[in-house]
């Protein structure tokens, strides 16, 4: 027997009528841009991965549990009361600064915004390299989670490939929280790689200036071996968590270091100012007492850097930061 079209698009009208956000509305899902990728929960903003915007790609803004922007406008977008340094640190990203001698840290605005004469904004450019956007091998997002995953070339000023990166970033939200894994496989796919030991290297955060400990206005960080503020710089720590006021909430960001990842547990380059960077390849360059721990990746061969991070409601014993941890390690 046919079926009864009329019947079947009476049935699908109705359905509409009853149910306007469908099924497919609701939990995360993934739309690509001219400049990348937009992610939303709930047709609500949660992240743009964005590829062509800098000499990087970053994620931004990054809307937490409260429904507002947990990292730094600047330099995307001035906010009053932000501090406007540093612009090449864009909310989430990573970078380093000496990958055969080139620096995917910095960017030429940088140098710009220095003032430098024209011999040393020259000497500069030079040494700029590029973290390009070569695909998306994967898109999925579901009521439960959004992955994405990318592939990246690393390229010198002079246009040579260095290496390359694979990027897995997934995305998951509950009431309090919302969080973000984060892995790079780096891969030597065009011959040896000298990557250096260096301070301004690795996964970063740039957190809301409210939040920051310099600003006095209650910001607080934490690490796993209960040290506290500014002295976790540079010391090797399972996971910090960074949290202060913002708009009326107390809010933080925890970064967490899988026992699985490069050089565990890690060194941070975390700032009462508020950069906030798993750095695994600052040894001595944040320690004189320790090690220089320049390396040569040889060709063919990878190392890996896996971390979570957590936007959370409360400050670290709130939010179970340690507890957190203990899953993940798992």
């Amino acid at each position: 027997m046919k079926p009864n079209n009329f019947s079947i698009a009476a049935l699908t009208a109705l359905a509409v009528a009853i149910f306007p956000a469908s099924l497919a509305d609701e939990g995360f899902s993934i739309e690509e841009t001219d400049f990348g990728l937009t992610v939303k929960y709930d047709r609500e903003l949660v992240t743009n991965y964005i590829v062509d915007q800098a000499n990087k790609p970053y994620l931004w803004p990054f809307i937490g549990p409260t429904g507002k922007p947990m990292t730094r406008a600047y330099p995307m977008k001035e906010v009053d009361g932000e501090q406007f340094d540093h612009p090449h640190h864009r909310s989430i990203w990573f970078g380093h600064q000496n990958i055969n001698g080139f620096d995917t840290w910095l960017e030429l605005r940088t140098g710009t915004e220095k003032k430098l004469d024209a011999d040393k904004l020259t000497a500069f450019k030079k040494k700029i390299g590029r973290t390009v956007h070569r695909e998306f091998s994967q898109i999925d997002a579901n009521e439960k989670r959004a992955i994405v995953k990318t592939r990246n070339d690393y390229v010198g000023s002079d246009g040579k490939k260095l290496m390359s990166d694979e990027r897995t970033i997934v995305i998951r939200k509950t009431k309090n929280q919302v969080v973000l894994d984060f892995d790079i496989s780096f891969i030597a796919e065009y011959g040896d790689v000298r990557v250096g030991d260096i301070k301004d290297a690795g996964l970063s955060v740039r957190i809301p200036s409210a939040m920051a400990l310099k600003e006095g206005k209650g910001g607080r960080i934490f690490n796993s071996e209960g040290i506290r503020d500014g002295d976790t710089w540079s010391k090797r720590a399972a996971w910090v968590d960074y949290h202060g006021p913002l708009e009326g909430d107390h809010v933080g960001i925890a970064i967490l270091n899988h026992p699985s990842s490069f050089r565990y547990p890690t060194p941070w380059h975390v700032r009462d100012y508020g950069l906030f960077t798993a750095n695994p390849f600052g040894f001595n360059s944040l320690d004189k007492s320790r090690d220089d721990k320049t390396f040569t990746l040889t060709e063919g061969t990878r190392f890996f850097m896996k971390h979570r991070i957590i936007f959370h409601k409360g400050n670290t014993e709130q939010a179970k930061i340690a507890q957190a941890f203990e899953r993940y390690s798992r």
